[in-house]
């Protein structure tokens, strides 16, 4: 499911999987390529980012994949930049800011976000 609006660049380059929620005001910068797995959930106002400009030459745009995992929940406000992984089962906290790849079954919060917990994987049940 998708909740309108969902705006950005490319937005033909995000490959969706199966039971995903996609909450209102998604900001979807595809260039470099976005995937969301099955089962993922993202949250009103979040922006997937997967391409920059290069600091010596503004008119040229970098460009590196997003990739959602299954199960992950990714927070309202958040900001996943270029590069990025979010893991399996993992959680970013509403307004946090992803600079770097984020391990399965994780809790990342923060500005830029780290980790602060992690999760028993065995408490898990996937369908």
């Amino acid at each position: 499911m998708i909740s309108p609006p969902l705006n950005g660049a490319c937005v033909g380059s995000v490959k969706i999987g199966r039971n995903v929620f996609i909450n209102c005001n998604l900001l979807a910068m595809a260039r470099g390529g976005i995937t969301i797995e099955d089962n993922a959930m993202i949250a009103a106002n979040v922006q997937l980012i997967s391409n920059n400009h290069d600091p010596y030459d503004l008119c040229t745009l970098t460009c590196k994949p997003v990739l959602i995992r299954e199960y992950a929940w990714v927070g309202a406000g958040a900001t996943i930049l270029p590069g990025v992984c979010i893991g399996r089962h993992a959680i970013v906290g509403a307004g946090s800011v992803v600079t770097k790849d984020v391990p399965d079954y994780a809790v990342a919060v923060g500005n830029p976000a780290k980790v602060i917990k992690m999760f028993d994987k065995e408490k898990f049940q996937e369908d």
